[in-house]
């Protein structure tokens, strides 16, 4: 499992005084509000930020690091990440599991057949859609209902899918 968590995406500064807007990756914006510190990922290494004032604005969280007082400072952290440690993120519901910790496991059948990774995560409006690269080479969608997304075993490393009838011909 990855100790990191992305939070944001600085997407542009923000005046002149060091403040950046940042895209949330988050899937409570205002979380934001109880951030003390963040780890800012500059491709390099992780630098760790204080957060010295948070607002909102439309979509975006415009957010003030402590020592960063002008544009100068701030400006080539554009469309790095924030994130935090795994001790920091908020708690999930039992049947809940973070996005990055789903990505890369192995997929199998009900019927214990072989038949992919999961690649991605989508969030639709009703439910999230796992996005699996099939082991023929294709890609599949799989809403994530209980009819569909059977079990999610971390510790085993697969996800177990009910393929529903008429879906595909394996």
């Amino acid at each position: 499992m990855e100790q990191f968590l992305r939070v944001g995406v600085i997407s542009s500064t923000h005046g002149i005084k060091g403040e950046v807007k940042v895209f949330p990756t988050t899937d409570d914006v205002n979380r934001y509000k109880d951030l003390k510190e963040v780890f800012l990922d500059t491709g390099k290494g992780r630098i760790l930020m204080e957060l010295e004032q948070v607002k909102f604005h439309k979509n975006m969280v415009i957010v003030k690091f402590k020592g960063y007082d002008n544009i100068n400072d701030i400006e080539m952290y554009k469309g790095k990440d924030l994130l935090i440690s795994r001790e920091h993120a908020v708690s999930l519901a039992p049947d809940e599991n973070f996005i990055i910790d789903l990505i890369g496991l192995k997929v199998v059948t009900d019927e214990g057949k072989d038949f992919g990774t999961v690649k991605d995560i989508l969030q639709t409006g009703a439910n999230d859609v796992y996005v699996i690269d099939g082991n023929d080479g294709k890609e599949y969608l799989f809403p994530s209902i209980k009819e569909c997304i059977l079990d999610v075993n971390l510790e085993e490393g697969k996800v177990t899918v009910h393929i529903l009838d008429g879906l595909l011909d394996l």
